[in-house]
């Protein structure tokens, strides 16, 4: 049962391959046996590949079963296509596009299980570039408030600049009119005379200046500290909206790109494996010599090929009989003056049918 489903995958012809010997029969079962498991590698490739794309495990396995009836198919294709010759270069020549499409195939089918292989490798070449975009993103957005964070800043810092402006001149003012007092500075007479006066009404005045200047500006700033508080919040809010989309930075392309960043002589190794099982039913005819089954195939397409030459030397014969005959029959026509009366008359009455109806469309025009 098992040797008849992998004769059946080879492609060969069954009702030729039966009477074959049974070391023909296991060649062509061997051949079937790797399309069989060829197709069966590219059904978990493709699955997998496409499990990375979709993140569903139903859609992945129905569209890697599809994917896996394609190479089944077209290796079944390729290798049935190919028909042993006398020649060894004409077979080559004959499977030069096969081999072509063979090698297409097994690329297609070794890179998602190169991906699978080298998973952990991968993620982390994965987490590495997910944290420079982290940084990149963030930074970018920073930027992009920069110009209103800076301002914001710039202006609370104004504003306690501001503050401590004054109060370094009312200290000044204070210490003005204490060491007027003492007598150690200005007048340098201790009491407190008309200068003492003038210093500490300058004092006062810019005290209470102070006061007014630390309660306005004290609203101001708590005004501009919530506005900063804000607009850091909304630079955390951009960074985490954008977050996801980086975390979800690992679909298939991304692990393809992060797979070509490793060293490659692995990757070659795992392809040239492919490369070989691929090609390998093709390999295997064009090396096999030439056994039962091909001659009896041969046997068989020359047994078609007579066939239909001979039906149409056949019917080429029986046209230019034919023709010969219709040309005597007419020669003898030709000369039959009764048939030749008879064609006359019925010239005649058409003839006369024609004026007739020239002469009513002439009256119905006028």
């Amino acid at each position: 049962m098992l040797k008849r489903f992998f004769i059946l995958c080879s492609g060969v012809d069954k009702d030729i391959v039966n009477g074959c010997s049974n070391g023909e029969q296991n060649k062509y079962a061997g051949i079937g046996a790797t399309v069989f498991f060829t197709a069966i590698m590219a059904f978990i490739a493709s699955s997998y590949a496409l499990f990375t794309v979709f993140d569903n495990v139903y859609t992945a396995v129905f569209f890697g079963f599809i994917w896996g009836l394609l190479i089944f198919n077209l290796d079944r294709f390729i290798v049935s296509t190919i028909k042993k010759r006398d020649n060894f270069l004409d077979e080559f020549i004959q499977a030069t596009p096969r081999i072509a499409l063979a090698i297409i195939i097994a690329i297609v089918i070794s890179k998602p299980l190169e991906i699978k292989i080298f998973q952990k490798e991968i993620e982390t070449v994965l987490l590495k570039e997910k944290n420079e975009m982290a940084m990149a993103n963030k930074n970018q957005v920073s930027n992009y408030f920069k110009t209103d964070v800076d301002k914001n800043k710039t202006e609370i810092d104004s504003l306690k600049s501001s503050i401590t402006k004054k109060e370094k001149e009312v200290a000044d003012l204070y210490n003005s009119y204490i060491t007027e007092a003492e007598g150690t500075a200005g007048t340098k007479k201790m009491g407190k005379g008309p200068i003492y006066k003038e210093k500490r009404s300058a004092y006062d005045l810019a005290s209470k200046q102070l006061d007014s200047l630390k309660a306005t500006n004290a609203v101001k700033i708590k005004e501009k500290e919530e506005k900063g508080k804000t607009l850091q919040a909304d630079l955390d809010k951009k960074v985490t909206e954008t977050q996801p989309i980086i975390d979800g930075f690992d679909g298939l392309m991304a692990r393809i790109n992060a797979l070509n960043k490793l060293p490659s002589l692995p990757s070659i190794f795992i392809m040239l494996l492919f490369l070989a099982i691929e090609t390998s039913p093709i390999i295997a005819k064009l090396l096999s010599p030439r056994g039962e089954y091909d001659f009896k195939q041969e046997d068989a397409e020359m047994g078609i090929k007579n066939l239909i030459a001979q039906n149409r030397y056949q019917s080429e014969l029986q046209r230019k009989t034919d023709a010969e005959i219709y040309d005597k029959v007419y020669a003898d026509i030709k000369d039959d003056k009764e048939l030749y009366n008879y064609k006359k008359k019925g010239a005649l009455e058409l003839l006369k049918l024609q004026a007739d109806g020239f002469v009513e469309k002439q009256k119905k025009s006028m």
